[in-house]
């Protein structure tokens, strides 16, 4: 998560007096970067995954699943055990690394080395993924298991729900009537964050989920879990004084939203223009596998009405003042497309994005074009939120930390990454909204089918383009309870470049020896041309004439005749590969996995846990979610 610097931190009457000094030299970092490899041309397709567990232990005589605090021992003991490790790893997998997050019950894990556009590559992304939980597990306590669970479901409960137990009365940084401190990796950046993070607010944050209302929860709502009397902190008050809403889950701190897991996917592009036109087809695609991914339906031990994580960290990272509420949180959906190609009408950026003029004029004075330039300026309206003493004054030609200190925070769905100072990485995209699944397989699955629908994407010239504020619409729905199944969404209906008649016509591919037809390559690649202008000219149709609403078995699988839905796409894309039989048999069962889902034959993940707590011995049909539901849910998802 972020910049791991090591140093002091400064608190934020000290922080924000250099917010400018940072936004300057980022800018200046940017423009090296930019001026240096702006025409840096043929990058392969390198790509790869982020996962994230929670380490959770399991006492069968108790009945009961509680957080283990112990990250800091864990990750000392897989890195001091590497050149074991070493000598245990299969061959065809590289020695894989784990990371710190925020909440000191986590763990991230991603592949030692990136995989590339190879088939034997995107199979083996599976047994990558499961040797990463095993090796994780191995190097626990017998009682302890790692999950991939987006959210803890008894987070903040009163009573113990870590271990060890500590006291949510000594939580200096975040001032949370729920969360004890010590539940925060205790590197200095994270307290500092969470306490910069209140301090430029002024209060703290405060999020309400709304309630799911079974047959006997009573009614209106109000949380008897709450200490409504509690007198430490100034905004211990808050809560009765309005923070917290009847009928819903109330949430006040950094934790509940940077303690969730997640997958996340980055790909390496051919350059910056494939970069930005990969960037802005995923766009639309975020809300869409964030509900198709849905796993996150119970929050302080209690069932919701939503299925989603996304608004729970919006936030629980939203250091925007009373006069900036009207803007987006840090942490939110895209605002702005960036892509330079004919396809991206001026008319799909249509919501008020607040931008640093002079930051913008500066980028345009250096050459960066104005959508590019909107965008980073955009990002810059943003405090840096944690500044280290140490790395106030930098080299600028020789590194890039300012600039990730305010590009790191501002987590969108989908990130656009410049190459890093001092690494051979080249322009980069990062797909950020899916939710963690249950089991590796299904994180394969989805995976695989990003990766592959990042190439249908580029070979095929598809155009994916609505506009942000149907994407900002989207998001909402996608987080509601059962979107995937019930839901609908805006989507293009016509996906295929005008012109264009199908997949056949946008593929660039070599052609055999009397240029008749493509030959079938044998790798996923990237360095795709860019889209051709239509011979006759662009026909622009009205914008509200090229989208409706569409369930998400329809976007998935295929409407009428001219939208074949993301699966049919991708699969058309197979066909343009010499893959084995075998080898594409294995591909084939992650999307029929997917298709599955799609078609609501196989629930989500959040469907799935809320079927079992509501089918519970020990459900009271009152909303609540006991400690031994708690626990049987949590066995259940560790023998998957």
């Amino acid at each position: 998560m972020g910049l791991l610097a090591l140093g002091t931190p400064l608190p934020w009457n000290e922080a924000k007096q250099y917010a400018d000094h940072v936004r300057y030299h980022g800018i200046t970092q940017f423009l090296h970067t930019w001026n240096r490899l702006k025409e840096r041309q043929g990058d392969e397709l390198l790509w790869g995954d982020e996962i994230e567990y929670m380490v959770v232990v399991l006492e069968d005589a108790a009945k009961s699943a509680r957080l283990s605090l112990r990250q800091t021992e864990i990750l000392d003991k897989l890195s001091r055990i590497v050149d074991n490790i070493s000598s245990e790893c299969p061959k065809s997998i590289s020695v894989p690394t784990f990371h710190p997050e925020y909440g000191r019950y986590m763990l991230e894990s991603t592949p030692g080395s990136p995989y590339t556009g190879s088939i034997p590559d995107i199979l083996s992304v599976e047994a990558n993924m499961r040797y990463r939980r095993n090796l994780a597990r191995k190097h626990l306590k017998s009682n302890e298991v790692p999950l991939t669970l987006t959210s803890f479901p008894l987070l903040g409960i009163p009573g113990q729900f870590t271990e060890p137990y500590y006291d949510p009365v000594g939580a200096i940084s975040s001032h949370s009537l729920f969360l004890p401190q010590e539940i925060t990796n205790p590197h200095a950046r994270f307290p500092t964050l969470t306490a910069n993070i209140r301090q430029r607010r002024g209060s703290k944050v405060a999020i309400n989920l709304p309630l799911f209302v079974d047959a006997k929860t009573p009614q209106p709502f109000v949380d008897p879990a709450i200490p409504w009397e509690r007198d430490i902190y100034p905004e211990d008050s808050d809560a009765k004084n309005g923070a917290a809403l009847a009928d819903h889950i109330y949430l006040d701190a950094m934790g509940f939203g940077m303690g969730c897991c997640c997958l996340q996917l980055t790909f390496q592009a051919c350059n910056i223009d494939e970069a930005r036109r990969m960037y802005d087809a995923l766009i639309p695609i975020s809300p869409i596998l964030l509900a198709l991914t849905a796993a996150s339906p119970v929050w302080r031990g209690y069932l919701a009405d939503v299925d989603c994580r996304w608004n729970v960290i919006a936030g629980s990272v939203d250091d925007r003042t009373d006069e900036e509420r009207g803007l987006k949180s840090r942490y939110d959906s895209v605002s702005l497309y960036i892509s330079n190609d004919w396809k991206n009408r001026p008319d799909y950026n249509d919501i008020y994005t607040p931008y640093d003029e002079a930051i913008f004029n500066r980028l345009k004075d250096n050459g960066v074009d104005s959508l590019l330039a909107k965008h980073i300026s955009h990002l810059f309206i943003r405090d840096p939120l944690v500044v280290f003493t140490e790395t106030i004054d930098q080299d600028d030609k020789s590194s890039t930390d300012h600039f990730e200190n305010i590009q790191s925070t501002n987590w969108q769905t989908i990130r656009f990454k410049p190459p890093p100072a001092n690494s051979p990485i080249g322009w980069r995209v990062e797909f950020r909204s899916m939710e963690v699944q249950m089991t590796d397989f299904e994180n394969a699955a989805f995976a695989v089918f990003v990766v592959l629908l990042t190439r249908a994407i580029l070979s095929f010239h598809l155009n994916f383009y609505i506009p942000i504020s149907k994407v900002d619409e989207n998001m909402a729905r996608a987080q509601l309870r059962g979107a995937s199944a019930l839901g609908k969404f805006y989507f293009r209906k016509n996906v295929h470049t005008q012109g264009n008649s199908g997949p056949s016509s946008g593929l660039a591919s070599p052609v055999n020896g009397n240029g008749s037809h493509p030959v079938k390559e044998k790798k996923l690649r990237n360095c795709f041309p860019a889209p051709p202008h239509p011979e006759n000219g662009i026909n622009h149709e009205p914008v509200e004439s090229e989208y409706e609403e569409m369930s998400m078995k329809e976007i998935m699988t295929g409407k009428g005749t001219n939208f074949p839905g993301l699966l049919g796409l991708v699969s058309e894309y197979l066909d343009t590969l010499d893959i084995p039989t075998d080898e594409l048999r294995k591909i084939n069962a992650y999307l029929d996995f997917i298709r599955l889902r799609s078609t609501g034959q196989l629930q989500t993940p959040a469907s799935w846990i809320r079927d079992f707590v509501r089918s519970h011995p020990d459900y009271k049909q009152d909303s609540v979610v006991s400690q031994a539901i708690n626990y049987d849910l949590l066995v259940a998802v560790d023998e998957m």
